[in-house]
């Protein structure tokens, strides 16, 4: 039965979940502001790649926890309550496909606008600078895409896809909340986050995997990890 109670119940394990990912984000900063004697004035010149993609690192753990708090709340294994099981190959394959053709169609748009296709690579050039780029790879590449997987399709879709909202307003719902994370982009890139969410979140719903998404979305920040590369290194 679909019912509000499960709605709020659901918001609030995603709400515990991105303040576990703050917090967790959060204490590598303070170790640097530690590190910089809380000189605020200062604190922009002691944020380096190690930092930055140690503060991704992080937040996992913590995500990690509260998902797992909130399957023993539900009385149910962590991977079942969180969708951790492998799909058909069709699916991953077109799950990629799909992922191609959405980012083809935002780079096009965005050509044509005159707009940049992704958004900035400033993390990626900090972390080449400080020569920590396997690290960068770990932190944008496996780090984030399960943080933000169990988060938005783990816990948020596959509670609200129960609630009144049902499957397409999960989608929807869960796609805006994933892209708060994001708010360090543009309004447009932020367009293109929350339409890759959408993708997500149907192949979540078709595959009824949410490894899947996890894998896919690690799949498309290697590519960006590796545009982010190739602007760098021939600019």
């Amino acid at each position: 039965m679909s019912t509000a109670g499960g709605f709020f119940v659901t918001a609030g394990w995603g709400f515990l979940a991105f303040l576990a990912m703050l917090i967790g984000q959060s204490s590598v900063i303070l170790y640097a502001l530690m590190q910089n004697n809380f000189d605020l004035a200062t604190l922009k010149d002691s944020i380096t790649g190690v930092i930055m993609t140690l503060s991704v690192i992080l937040s996992l753990p913590p995500v990690l926890l509260v998902a797992w708090g909130a399957a023993r709340s539900a009385r149910r294994s962590f991977a079942d309550y969180l969708a951790l099981r492998w799909t058909s190959w069709s699916n991953v394959a077109l799950a990629v496909a799909g992922l191609v053709v959405l980012e083809l169609g935002w780079g096009l748009m965005s050509s044509y606008l005159g707009r940049e296709p992704a958004p900035g690579i400033d993390v990626f050039k900090m972390a080449y600078k400080d020569g920590v780029l396997v690290l960068f790879f770990l932190a944008a590449c496996v780090a984030a895409p399960v943080w933000e997987e169990v988060f938005a399709r783990g816990i948020l879709y596959g509670g609200w896809s129960q609630s009144f909202l049902r499957v397409p307003g999960a989608i929807v719902a869960s796609s805006l909340v994933w892209t708060l994370p994001h708010l360090q982009y543009g309004w447009y890139n932020l367009g293109e986050v929350f339409c890759m969410g959408l993708w997500f979140g149907y192949m979540r719903y078709r595959s009824n995997s949410t490894s899947l998404t996890i894998v896919v979305h690690g799949l498309n920040n290697l590519a960006a990890a590796f545009q982010a590369y190739y602007v760098l290194t021939h600019s």
